[in-house]
């Protein structure tokens, strides 16, 4: 699973011109499956996410997570970034997980989240998201935990 996350001082997310999702600061994270993915690989990269140290400790290091903030998250799932760019000007994106493995892999990481985090606000997903975020740094970091098979 991959997870591109952003430090924002804040985020939202619109569907259909309704807002459905939307943090102070925090992480907006971008939320992708690929084949192969199962629990396993969401939880561990939940585990990582809200453990990254991101934020500045009193000595403007950064040496403090989310769960130490009591940040708030926004989690948004995004397929294309599995996306093959290797060749051509056009993405394939075979490295995604189905739509419905992807479902289920977003609701479970959506899921556990909320479990062990007291902010979580969510995008939709299928869904044709307006994403806004002020990002705060600017700080964006790319997190991917890969299945077993594919790691080596």
């Amino acid at each position: 699973m991959i997870a591109l996350l952003q430090r924002v001082s804040h985020a939202s997310v619109v569907v259909g011109g309704a807002l459905i999702g939307a943090i102070d600061a925090g992480l907006m994270v971008l939320v992708c499956a690929e084949k192969g993915d199962t629990e396993k690989e969401a939880d561990a990269l939940l585990a990582k996410l809200l453990a990254y140290r991101v934020f500045s400790d009193e000595a403007g290091k950064m040496n403090r997570s989310v769960a130490d903030t009591a940040g708030g998250l926004l989690l948004v799932p995004q397929f294309t970034l599995a996306a093959d760019t290797n060749s051509g000007t056009r993405p394939s994106f075979s490295p995604a997980a189905s739509p419905q493995d992807g479902l289920r892999l977003f609701e479970h990481f959506v899921r556990r989240a909320r479990a062990h985090h007291a902010t979580v606000a969510t995008g939709q997903f299928g869904a044709d998201m307006q994403v806004s975020l002020t990002n705060d740094g600017p700080v964006t970091f790319w997190l991917q935990v890969a299945p077993a098979a594919r790691a080596s």
